[in-house]
């Protein structure tokens, strides 16, 4: 497919085909996944009415990502937690909050992959990135874990998935918190 200048549009016809405006060509979703992969952005419109209906159409191609292979990128309680976001009061902020978490991964793996080749110069190894990938789930449980924070934050009622251990610091924390009390209320009782 050739690259054209401008925005792409992509018109969805009533019998499902897709063309491609820039290329006059009709295109799969295949082709607009290999798009995106390549970093050609495009929108997608409702042949007849107009409508963009790029969310739908990008939504359709994760389905038949996730169907096609065994190596879903998208885990069940994922999607559960997602699925239980809609209608809820945390659905306005969860959109922007994994834009932002995907650039910052995007950012990452740029990063990771320049100094894994700096360290190891261009090998297999660095192109495919197997070994690295520990060190990458790492991030994704900081993330993971970030993202629990961040919506507790916003949502003081959620039931937390994990209680964190006390330190004791925090016993210590809350003895100093007991005698402060005990001290007002001697104060207190003396006035």
């Amino acid at each position: 497919m050739a690259k054209v200048d401008g925005e792409i549009v992509i018109k969805k016809y009533a019998n499902r085909r897709l063309y491609n405006t820039g290329t006059s060509t009709y295109v799969t979703l295949e082709d607009l996944a290999k798009m995106v992969k390549k970093g050609e952005d495009f929108t997608v419109q409702d042949a007849k009415t107009g409508d963009d209906i790029t969310h739908s159409v990008l939504t359709q191609i994760i389905f038949e990502q996730e169907a096609k292979t065994n190596n879903t990128l998208l885990p069940i309680s994922f999607l559960r937690q997602l699925i239980g976001y809609y209608g809820d009061q945390m659905q306005m902020v969860v959109p922007s909050f994994l834009e932002h978490s995907m650039k910052a991964f995007t950012e990452q793996q740029v990063q990771m992959r320049e100094q894994v080749t700096r360290a190891f110069g261009e090998t297999p190894l660095t192109k495919n990135l197997q070994a690295p990938m520990q060190m990458m789930e790492e991030q994704v449980k900081r993330n993971t874990e970030m993202f629990h924070q961040a919506m507790q934050m916003f949502s003081p009622f959620m039931t937390p998935t994990a209680v964190p251990e006390k330190k004791p610091t925090e016993a210590k924390d809350i003895d100093e918190l007991k005698e402060q009390l005990r001290n007002l209320q001697n104060k207190l009782d003396k006035l």
